[in-house]
């Protein structure tokens, strides 16, 4: 049962702390920055850290560029070069009023910090509020994987991705957080090296707190290119994921074991199948329903047959590359009780 939660309100002139994880993005950080500075900031002070794993494509030098015209724009190193590590770095930096995570992927709308404070105000149960991202696209591949991860049928319920409604959620992406949020929960978990905010705002959430979607909160994001890429990035989503169930010692959102029990239908239901010719039918009904509705989501996403393939066949890794590596992390995290390894995951969002 959720603790009932105080009324709360801003101060006249709140201070904005935007925290960004960073390495190597000197294809991205100056738009992001450029949309910054651009933004409305009338009636509140605005920092923005730049944490930097010790990028060596130039991207230091970019971000040097901007906080020598702008001193409240701050690079920060960060020696350790993983996110979690970036995000404490950057939020432990003095006081603020509210504290926003951003992705060095990303630009922001012009009315972005007006809008997370205006949201915060009007919803004083909230601990932390989040919008709408709208993606970029590099290439039509990226264009099919951006289609597929607004899609319910790609990413379930993941609002802040399909943009379907205004109201209380699980989670956010690119979160604005009040303060007192970290007074109570604490600091990012820096042994994650995924889901480090999928896990904390679990933590907001059994704290007592809402976390609300609102979709006049928005900022464009850059989809990164590749099937491979895509594969690579739910893989580890799903893996870490178990780690974060290990943590808490329950299932944060069901949504999440979806993936892996599919996987495990296609694996042990193909198997089974072989020697169990009974149940043959059944099998492959439900892989052509799965197939049907997965073509039909891409027939929906895209307008031409090759890209409506393309947004298949990115769904379909969306669920086989997290459903595996969730099974993989219930392997090493729950049956053999290992922890996590060491490692200088690139910081980026």
């Amino acid at each position: 049962m959720r603790e009932p939660t105080p009324e709360r309100t801003l101060p006249p002139s709140p201070v904005v702390r935007m925290v960004v994880p960073c390495r190597n993005e000197r294809e991205y950080i100056g738009a992001l920055l450029e949309s910054v500075v651009n933004a409305d900031r009338e009636g509140m002070k605005v920092e923005v850290d730049i944490c930097d794993g010790m990028s060596e494509d130039g991207t230091r030098g970019i971000i040097e560029r901007y906080a020598a015209q702008h001193p409240w724009i701050r690079l920060v190193d960060n020696p350790e070069r993983t996110t979690p590590q970036a995000i404490n770095l950057g939020f432990r930096r003095g006081t603020f009023d509210v504290g926003i995570l951003m992705g060095a992927h990303a630009e922001i709308a012009p009315d972005f910090f007006r809008n997370n404070l205006r949201a915060l105000d009007a919803h004083p149960d909230a601990g932390c509020v989040g919008g709408v991202i709208t993606n970029v696209y590099a290439n039509d591949v990226s264009r099919a994987i951006g289609a597929a991860m607004s899609s319910p049928v790609g990413v379930g319920n993941a609002h802040f991705r399909t943009g379907l409604r205004t109201g209380p959620v699980d989670t956010v992406a690119f979160g604005a957080y009040r303060r007192e949020v970290f007074d109570k929960v604490g600091w990012f978990d820096e042994r994650l090296v995924r889901n480090q905010d999928d896990e904390f705002n679990y933590r907001v959430l059994r704290a007592g707190y809402h976390i609300w979607l609102v979709t006049d909160i928005r900022c464009a994001y850059h989809v990164r290119a590749g099937f491979n890429k895509l594969f690579r990035q739910y893989r580890q989503y799903g893996f870490w994921k178990v780690y974060v169930n290990r943590l808490h010692g329950t299932i944060t959102t069901w949504r999440q074991v979806v993936p892996a029990l599919f996987v495990l239908f296609v694996l042990a239901g193909g198997l089974l199948s072989v020697f169990l010719p009974v149940l043959r039918s059944a099998y492959l009904g439900v892989l052509v329903t799965y197939i049907v509705l997965v073509f039909l989501a891409g027939v929906r996403a895209a307008p031409s047959w090759v890209d409506r393939f393309r947004v298949a066949w990115a769904i379909f890794i969306l669920h086989s590359a997290y459903g595996i590596g969730y099974l993989e992390g219930v392997v090493r995290f729950l049956i053999l009780r290992q922890e996590p390894r060491p490692s200088a995951s690139r910081s980026t969002r």
